[in-house]
């Protein structure tokens, strides 16, 4: 197994193999929350604009996002975990849009499957990629601004230990984050759209024992649950 390190939207349109595509703070956090509190279905939206449309034809669906890391007006919620824990979601459909982790898997159009990257969802995804037995590409998003940001690379360096048999030196990835520009917003109360329930949630590392795999289907990207066999392609 070859492992690729990439970054940023190009990064995705590069990659291939099994790509995960990596956003800790804070959408691939937000999704595996979806799904934790029980979602019917998740998909991922380029756009605000669509996902306003789509909402007037669809009442029922939550819509969930940002652009530029707040909240879009119209959408039910921001870009979100701790938010998203206070909602009741079973059974609910959702669409999530956000300015990095999903626009990096629309950009993923070379890739054989991606995944949805994140520390809450690590060691499922690593099992996932393991069964697959294929090239991995891992694409850490970064912001728009800054696809260098420390949080996604530090969760891209945990996946590549992991997946290599290496210690995987935990501790001080974590401190990578807590470091992080992203990490130093969630704390600032001056900063109202991420909160420290965002970055607490963001690391709890393992906490979900499933991994998120994406699939085109009928022209949209679905994120479905990954606990059985990873090989179904994109």
């Amino acid at each position: 197994m070859r492992i690729a390190h990439l970054c940023g939207i190009e990064g995705a349109r590069a990659a291939r193999g099994s790509v995960v595509v990596i956003d800790v703070l804070r959408a691939f956090t937000t999704a595996a929350h979806a799904f934790a509190g029980g979602v019917r279905s998740l998909e991922l939206v380029a756009t605000p604009e669509e996902a306003l449309a789509r909402k007037q034809r669809q009442p029922r669906l939550l819509l969930v996002g940002e652009v530029d890391g707040r909240p879009i007006p119209g959408f039910d919620l921001g870009n979100s975990p701790e938010a998203l824990d206070r909602r009741e979601l079973v059974g609910r459909d959702v669409l999530l849009r956000s300015s990095s982790g999903v626009q990096g898997v629309l950009a993923a159009r070379e890739a054989r499957r991606i995944y949805l990257g994140s520390f809450v969802t690590a060691g499922a995804t690593v099992r996932a990629l393991r069964a697959a037995s294929d090239d991995v590409a891992l694409v850490a998003m970064g912001s728009p601004a800054r696809p260098e940001d420390e949080e996604d690379a530090a969760c891209a360096e945990l996946l590549a230990r992991r997946l290599r048999g290496a210690p995987d030196g935990l501790d001080e990835l974590v401190a990578r984050v807590h470091a992080s520009p992203a990490a130093e917003r969630a704390l600032d109360p001056a900063c109202d759209w991420i909160t420290p329930g965002d970055l607490t949630r963001a690391l709890l590392v393992d906490h979900f024992d499933f991994a998120l795999q994406a699939r085109r289907e009928d022209g949209r990207v679905i994120v479905k649950l990954q606990r059985g066999d990873p090989r179904g392609a994109l």
